[in-house]
């Protein structure tokens, strides 16, 4: 079931160009790490029935990592994290969305990684269609979301000498859409 505005007519897909996915975490107990993936789709359909569905894929190959190839082989294809020779992509799928008033929006999901898929609630704003210099209409919808990375397998993890963990179990995830009216 989804929840929508009289202002939310058509389908949009996402301008490349314009639009982001970045996930961030807590690198040795005291830095972020932020790594974003460049290979990204999404689109905001109308549905039948009402209401709208938002849908996007991310490519595992393009994230972004200014390492060494070792660690960038190791995050995008070792088994301690995305593994993706065998899933190549990160999905997601909504279940709701809901307006509540003014820019918010809160939209429920299913997020598949690793070949696993969970449920998460990103809440962040949407602006409502505009029309662009081209003639035609543009929306944006930016959210956030917090996971625990071991419910989707990332179960990698080292003791600091001190104390702690070297990297977090929360990831952050941000998306950033800049919606095109089909």
């Amino acid at each position: 079931m989804t929840t929508t505005t009289e202002f939310l007519t058509g389908s949009f897909t996402a301008d490349p160009e314009h639009s982001s996915f970045e996930a961030e975490l807590r690198h040795m107990g005291v830095g972020t790490f932020r790594t974003s993936f460049e290979a990204v789709e999404a689109r905001l359909e109308e549905l039948p029935a009402g209401g709208h569905e938002l849908t996007g894929v991310a490519q595992v190959e393009s994230i972004t990592i200014r390492r060494p190839e070792e660690f960038r082989a190791h995050v995008v294809n070792g088994e301690d994290f995305f593994d993706a020779t065998r899933h190549p992509q990160i999905r997601f799928r909504s279940n709701a969305i809901r307006f509540s008033g003014g820019e918010d929006v809160e939209v429920d999901g299913q997020l598949t990684m690793r070949g696993i898929e969970g449920f998460v609630v990103a809440k962040g704003t949407f602006r409502a269609p505009l029309e662009d210099i081209y003639g035609g209409r543009r929306a944006a919808l930016d959210l956030a979301a917090t996971i625990d990375r071991r419910d989707w397998g990332f179960d990698f993890q080292a003791a600091l000498p001190g104390g702690g963990d070297v990297l977090s179990w929360e990831v952050r995830i941000a998306i950033h859409l800049e919606l095109v009216a089909d």
